[in-house]
C-alpha cells in the first residue's frame, strides 16, 4: 500500500467521524444519524485520535466505505450534494444552515481570504444542520483532500447544533498546521465557545465568530503558536483586515 493511499484511508475514519458524531457537554459523542447515546471511554478515546487523524481528510467515498462499519458507511455515502454548494466559486465560509448574518458571513470570508494570503493557513467554514449538509461534495469545492496533494495547511471547522444536543464546533485539521495548533488547543477551543451553555448566553453566530478569530489570532501571531485559546478578543488590525 502506498503512503498515499494509507494516509488518505487513515483520514477517511476523520471525516466520517466529524459528520457522524460530535461530543455533549458531559464528554460523550452524539451520534448525528440517530438518537444521541453515550459511547464507552475506548471508543471515544479512538474518535478523538482520528477526530484530528494524519493527513487530508476528505476522500471518497468508495475509500470510505473500506474503512467503517457498514451501517455507518451505507449513512455517510448517501451525503454527497453538490446541490447544496454556493454557485459563486472560492467562498470560505458556506452557509447552508444560516447561523451568521450575511455582514457576519462577509466580514469573516475576508478574514479567512487575509489570513491565507499572509499566512499560507487556509481556515474554511462549513455551517449545516445534519442531514442537510453537502456531505462529501465540499472536497471539490473547497479543493481539499486530492490524491498527492502536498498542502496540508487546513482548518476547516463544520457547524452543526445537532438538534441542540452537543458541542456545536467540529475542527478537522491537516498535519501542516498540527505543530502551530496542537490537538490540545481545538480542544479547548471547542469548550470555550462550542458548549450548550456558551451557545445560550451568547448566540451560535459569537461562537463561530469567538472561535474563529481566535484561530486567526493565533495563527497570526509571531510565534504562530498556541495551546490555549487567547482570553482576550484580538483586534480587528491584528487579523489582517485594516
Amino acid at each position: 500500500m502506498t503512503t498515499t493511499n494509507y494516509r488518505s484511508r487513515r483520514a477517511c475514519a476523520s471525516l466520517l467521524l466529524l459528520l457522524a458524531t460530535t461530543m455533549d457537554d458531559s464528554g460523550c459523542r452524539v451520534n448525528a444519524f440517530s438518537s444521541p447515546t453515550p459511547v464507552p471511554p475506548l471508543a471515544i478515546d479512538y474518535q478523538r485520535r482520528n477526530l484530528f487523524a494524519k493527513s487530508v481528510f476528505f476522500v471518497t467515498a468508495a475509500i470510505a466505505t473500506t474503512l467503517m462499519p457498514l451501517s455507518a458507511s451505507a449513512r455517510l455515502e448517501s451525503v454527497n450534494r453538490p446541490d447544496l454548494l454556493p454557485k459563486e466559486s472560492g467562498l470560505n465560509v458556506i452557509q447552508v444552515e444560516k447561523f451568521l448574518t450575511s455582514g457576519q458571513a462577509k466580514r469573516m470570508n475576508d478574514l479567512l481570504t487575509a489570513l491565507e494570503r499572509d499566512t499560507g493557513f487556509r481556515l474554511r467554514v462549513l455551517c449545516q444542520a445534519y442531514p442537510i449538509t453537502p456531505g462529501l461534495a465540499i472536497r471539490d469545492y473547497w479543493d481539499l483532500g486530492k490524491e498527492g496533494q502536498k498542502d496540508d495547511k487546513y482548518i476547516v471547522l463544520v457547524v452543526d447544533q445537532f438538534g441542540g444536543k452537543g458541542n456545536v464546533l467540529n475542527f478537522n485539521v491537516g498535519d501542516g498546521v498540527k505543530l502551530n495548533l496542537p490537538n490540545v488547543f481545538w480542544t479547548r477551543l471547542q469548550g470555550k465557545f462550542g458548549t450548550l451553555s456558551y451557545v445560550r448566553d451568547n448566540g451560535i453566530d459569537l461562537a463561530i465568530i469567538n472561535a474563529i478569530e481566535s484561530a486567526a489570532s493565533c495563527l497570526r501571531s509571531e510565534e504562530q503558536y498556541c495551546v490555549q485559546p487567547p482570553d482576550a478578543a484580538p483586534s480587528m488590525k491584528s487579523l489582517g483586515m485594516f
